[in-house]
């Protein structure tokens, strides 16, 4: 076959398969027509062959050392780079976003791999702890297997084939069979083929990574219900990760799902700021929200004042704001469907139209929508996330009625506090409410943009995420594709180098409670 005849195919390990009948094409958003290329969906036979062969490489993948696994993630993202421009036009036509967004987009990717590779090359990752002499027990972490992992229609790159899920199992010594987003379909074939050039020239067992395409749920509900499945990662609506959770929790040996679910990402001003930089703070915030159309994971949906002349103020100048604010694609049409309707529901439930932009034909129009105090305690629903670019403000009595507000919020990936020095020593309690709502608190910024580091947390309480104990952006991610194994009194020949009396990989380890790198 040609390069171009393997394009609609599935990937199964190193080799390419097209064995169903049905197919489906991308949508482009900027067109708004369908895309003339034709991709297979995967067939059962195809998802367990991915299986099987992900559970033999698993065998050969475990026992690669930090520096092989490392090797392995500089090639991919050296080869993702090697795809230049085509792969950037192609997620362009495909997901409607533009060209600098969708660069700046690969260098996320790219480098959230170059993270990792050095996470692994520098070896404490393992959190090896030793204990002697009697009994003499030794820990680390290991790798736990076959990982079914989805991509997100939002990040065609960063959330994708290569992205931050992936990159962790792969880290960990996982094997990976990924479900493609079928509104990037395309994108993800030409990453997916960057991750097979980097394995062969790496020498990466075959079935280290797969590829499946499709557009029905039963592709996903069968990875997840599947024996040979250890785990499942997930960025996407509430209904689609819950439903993949309820399978994986109820079958016979259950098995964790990392999902990411949404988040109104609450935005709280307090009374002083807003005197002092209202204007400025509205226009902050409405750029904020309507970045990308509205469709970050972190987009801030919600927006709390208490009372005072300052706030109304501050609600006068979103609402002049809002106005020239510009409309904008969504990913996809049933994206775009599902924002209107979602704003039309809540007007029909009594929620206020505080102000919008102008419409536009196939476009999202950006909208401010506000509901009372009692409304929000009454009808917690109200308050639920609708993906795009709109937000909804509650506006307090009070402080204490503020604070009850943030208390009855469900989890978060982020919430915000926006105030002067002297507002946020006198309500540190709404910090502390915070703390335990959400997995990133952040003062006088906006939650949109999520930075790729050690220390961040993408992640929150339940229905944010599950579970709340993880993140699905940074290097603590890799902790989820792994588990802790303890080995007692084991003979030295036996033990692994991270784990060997001398420290030969000289890395940090806790020694009877205390970090060195010295050896026994």
């Amino acid at each position: 076959m040609n390069r171009t005849s393997l394009i609609g195919l599935q990937l199964i390990g190193h080799n390419f398969s097209g064995e169903g009948d049905h197919t489906f094409r991308a949508f482009a958003p900027q067109q708004q027509q369908w895309l003339p290329q034709e991709f297979r969906e995967a067939t059962t036979g195809e998802t367990d062959t991915a299986l099987n062969l992900a559970a033999q490489a698993f065998n050969i993948y475990k026992k690669t050392s930090s520096a092989q696994r490392a090797a392995f993630l500089t090639a991919i993202a050296e080869e993702i780079t090697a795809l230049g421009d085509e792969l950037i036009h192609v997620a362009a036509s495909e997901s409607g976003l533009p060209l600098a967004r969708l660069q700046g987009e690969r260098d996320r990717t790219t480098g959230q791999l170059r993270l990792f590779a050095a996470l692994l090359t520098e070896g404490s990752w393992v959190n090896a702890r030793i204990t002697t002499p009697t009994p003499d027990l030794r820990q680390m972490q290991i790798p736990i297997g076959v990982t079914g992992i989805f991509g997100a229609s939002n990040f065609p790159l960063a959330f994708s084939v290569a992205g931050g899920d992936t990159t962790a199992a792969l880290a960990a010594g996982c094997t990976v069979v990924f479900k493609a987003h079928p509104a990037h379909p395309h994108t993800s074939h030409l990453t997916a083929t960057a991750i097979r050039k980097a394995s062969l020239r790496t020498d990466m067992p075959d079935g280290v990574f797969s590829l499946l395409h499709g557009t029905s749920h039963e592709t996903g509900q069968y990875l997840a219900a599947h024996p040979l499945v250890a785990a499942i990662a997930f960025t996407g609506s509430f209904q689609g990760g819950k439903a993949l959770y309820d399978t994986a929790t109820r079958r016979a040996v259950p098995i964790p799902v990392y999902a990411e679910m949404g988040s109104v990402n609450p935005v709280f001003f307090l009374p002083g700021i807003l005197q002092e930089q209202g204007a400025a703070l509205a226009t902050a915030f409405l750029q904020s929200l309507t970045m990308g159309t509205g469709q970050f994971c972190t987009n801030p949906g919600l927006f709390l004042t208490s009372a005072g002349d300052a706030s109304e103020a501050f609600i006068h100048a979103l609402q002049r704001g809002i106005s020239s604010m510009p409309t904008g694609y969504m990913l996809t049409p049933g994206i775009l469907k599902a924002y209107q309707q979602g704003i039309a529901t809540l007007q029909e439930q009594g929620v206020t139209l505080l102000g919008k932009a102008g419409s536009a034909d196939q476009q999202a129009t950006p909208s401010l929508l506000q509901i009372t105090a009692a409304q929000a305690l009454e009808n917690p629903a109200l308050c639920h996330e609708v993906f795009g670019p709109s937000s909804l403000h509650i506006h307090a009595g009070g402080i204490e009625e503020l604070y009850t507000l943030a208390r009855r919020l469900e989890g978060q990936l982020t919430a915000t506090i926006h105030g002067t020095t002297d507002d946020l020593q006198e309500h540190a309690t709404l910090i502390d409410i915070l703390r335990e709502k959400a997995g990133r608190i952040i003062i006088n910024g906006f939650p949109t943009g999520v930075a790729v580091s050690h220390a961040m947390v993408h992640g929150g309480p339940w229905p944010a995420t599950t579970p709340a104990a993880g993140t699905s952006v940074g290097t603590m991610a890799i902790y989820r594709f792994c588990r802790p194994v303890c080995y007692q009194d084991f003979p030295a020949y036996l033990l692994p180098p991270e784990l060997q009396d001398g420290n030969p990989l000289q890395i940090w380890r806790q020694i009877n409670g205390e970090l060195s790198k010295n050896p026994l």
